[in-house]
């Protein structure tokens, strides 16, 4: 009977320590978006770009990507973008999507302009350049581009 009982016991603390990770996890993780605006930008492909994906300028993450849909009448992907509102972004400013490593990973890199009018809240992105596959780079680097004789 006393067994069941330090059983019992060691069980319950294991319960509550693995609450108390749970609970760590999810209080330190960035589950919320960035407190700030939505723009978009339309690409041509977004290869491997997945909702929650980070949106860097400098290296800095500010924002992140909330969505994409694809417009019925031009074929481009259309992708929403959540960017904290202390950061401006010129009306000039360029959207890449670029390869975070060579194990995957796709990030949006903005890259603002000189402009002095600036974005608002549900604006559009127009300076744009699409993801290039990995096997395409690779391709062009091993049998060079079609275009040079």
């Amino acid at each position: 009977m006393g067994r069941n009982i330090v059983e019992t016991i060691i069980g319950a603390l294991v319960l509550v320590v693995a609450g108390v990770f749970v609970f760590y996890a999810f209080a330190k993780s960035d589950r919320s978006g960035p407190d700030g605006y939505e723009v978009i930008a339309r690409f041509g492909r977004i290869d491997g770009l997945k909702r929650g994906a980070d949106v860097t300028l400098s290296g800095v993450k500010v924002g992140a990507v909330t969505g994409f849909n694809l417009d019925p009448k031009t074929y481009q992907a259309v992708v929403r973008l959540a960017v904290s509102s202390n950061v401006n972004l010129p009306s000039d400013t360029n959207a890449k999507i670029v390869s975070e490593s060579l194990l995957g990973g796709v990030v949006v890199v903005l890259e603002p302009g000189n402009d002095k009018t600036m974005i608002r809240a549900g604006g559009e992105i127009n300076h744009t350049q699409d993801s290039i596959p990995l096997t395409e780079l690779i391709a062009k680097f091993m049998f060079g581009s079609a275009g040079s004789k």
